[in-house]
């Protein structure tokens, strides 16, 4: 006999296959193809794009629009340009610079099969390809004023006082013996949770939202947003490299500030809890419940990679 928690869970699984494959197939078309000049940056490229992924962030600015009654379909492009944004910081941060990480989704990191400029390249040309992404759709002069507010939203979210920021954070961070809890917050709020918070304030932002839905969806993105770098913390030290596709244990190994680090293990799982139930009353509060919104938070929750 089939529980509601396990149809849910299966719910959510062909929903996010269904947008997995949205998003692959509107990412080759807007891509340059890998014979194009220069092919072996186009190569690098799509090697990185089209290794695998959740495609965590363009989905969520996609459910976040259809929670908001905008057809997902319609903001397919500006979600796939969140999908380049994330694959750049990706390829760079696994530079021998940064994290020196050999495996990425389960294969090869794109510096490792194309050396290290190459792959400096494709990690700005995706950065260059996302933004104007944006500032290209949805087509349509009744669009103009959203797409400068999402582009305005994205970059804020990246830039220094956003992603990159964190990640220096996280570096600086690695000198630390001691890393406090609110240092470790303001690093993962910053490298992992802004972008995501901005997909959601994308798809919300192109479907219309008033003010006080974008203060809910925010908030539902900042909980999410530290769910899953919780979550991706107690995989480091709890899973396998052939379950996450890229190696484990190496974050306390580089004396990173994590949350098992910083709180211990358990307390880390009851942290991973509360944000995900803070996230499911957040989205719940949302037109119709928040569609499929609550069921994603649960899925960051429990995923396994």
């Amino acid at each position: 006999m089939t529980t509601g928690a396990e149809a849910a869970s299966r719910g959510v699984a062909d929903y996010l296959a269904a947008r997995r494959q949205d998003v692959d197939r509107a990412l080759d078309r807007l891509l340059p193809p890998e014979d194009a000049w220069p092919s072996i940056l186009h190569r690098a490229i799509r090697h990185s794009v089209f290794a695998g992924g959740k495609r965590l962030r363009p989905i969520l600015c996609l459910a976040a629009a259809e929670v908001l009654g905008a057809p997902a379909l319609d903001v397919l492009e500006p979600a796939c340009g969140l999908e380049m944004i994330h694959t750049y910081s990706l390829i760079h941060d696994d530079l021998p610079a940064l994290d020196n990480d050999d495996l990425r989704r389960g294969v090869p990191t794109c510096h490792v099969v194309f050396g290290e400029a190459t792959a400096i390249l494709a990690g700005d040309a995706l950065l260059t390809h996302g933004l104007g992404t944006f500032a290209a759709y949805p087509k349509g002069d009744r669009h103009a004023a959203a797409k400068v507010r999402v582009l305005e939203t994205v970059v804020d979210a990246i830039g220094t006082r956003g992603m990159i920021g964190g990640q220096m954070a996280d570096i600086e961070a690695e000198q630390e013996t001691a890393p406090t809890a609110a240092l470790l917050t303001r690093i993962h709020e910053n490298k992992t949770g802004r972008l995501m918070r901005a997909s959601l304030y994308a798809g919300a932002i192109l479907a219309g939202a008033d003010g006080a839905t974008l203060a809910r969806i925010d908030l539902y993105g900042s909980r999410i947003g530290l769910a899953f770098q919780i979550k991706d913390d107690l995989l480091d030290v709890e899973s396998d490299a052939a379950t996450l596709g890229k190696a484990s244990n190496k974050d306390a190994a580089a004396g990173k500030a994590t949350f098992p680090v910083v709180w211990g293990v358990e307390r880390s799982r009851a942290l991973l809890a509360e944000n995900v139930a803070e996230a499911v009353a957040a989205a719940e509060a949302l037109p119709g419940g928040g569609g499929v919104l609550p069921a994603l938070a649960r899925f960051i929750g429990a995923r396994k990679s």
